[in-house]
């Protein structure tokens, strides 16, 4: 089985078609800027992309993506010469992070709303970000982070 992570084709190794997506891209792939936080698709801290649509890593399987289906981490972001996408940028501008564990899945959380809805308002950043739960209190300068990115994110 062969999937497609940050535009690059990976073997899923024998045994981990059916493991959590979350642990099948940190342990046998190194790509641990996916974070594991409650375990259940609570907290957003696993979130990827799937074919552009924000989905929560712990919840998914290798087995269970659509067949040819793309899957971009935070690590997949940034452009191949290094140059940082809108949103990380973003954040690095606004000083979002505190103690940054749940910041990966907040900015995949953002890119797809940035896809979907290229300048949102408050009230549609506040519920598309409702679901990524942040302990420091960063979240005035997530939605400043989104303002900042807004209309800069490819579709």
């Amino acid at each position: 089985m062969h999937i497609t992570i940050n535009q690059q084709p990976h073997a899923v190794p024998p045994g981990w078609e059916d493991e959590p997506l979350l642990w099948l891209l940190r342990e046998p792939l190194g790509l641990v800027g996916t974070r594991f936080g409650c375990g259940v698709g609570q907290c957003g801290a696993c979130t990827v992309l799937v074919d552009g649509t924000a989905q929560r890593a712990c919840l998914l399987t290798a087995r269970a993506l659509p067949a040819g289906a793309a899957v971009t981490t935070v690590e997949g972001l940034a452009a191949a010469d290094g140059t940082l996408h809108p949103v990380q940028q973003a954040w690095l501008d606004r000083r979002v992070p505190q103690c940054g564990y749940c910041q990966s899945g907040q900015m995949m959380g953002t890119v797809a709303l940035l896809r979907a809805t290229p300048r949102p308002t408050d009230a549609q950043i506040d519920a598309a970000m409702a679901g990524h739960l942040c302990r420091c209190g960063t979240q005035h300068r997530v939605r400043a982070a989104i303002h900042q990115a807004a209309g800069k994110v490819a579709p």
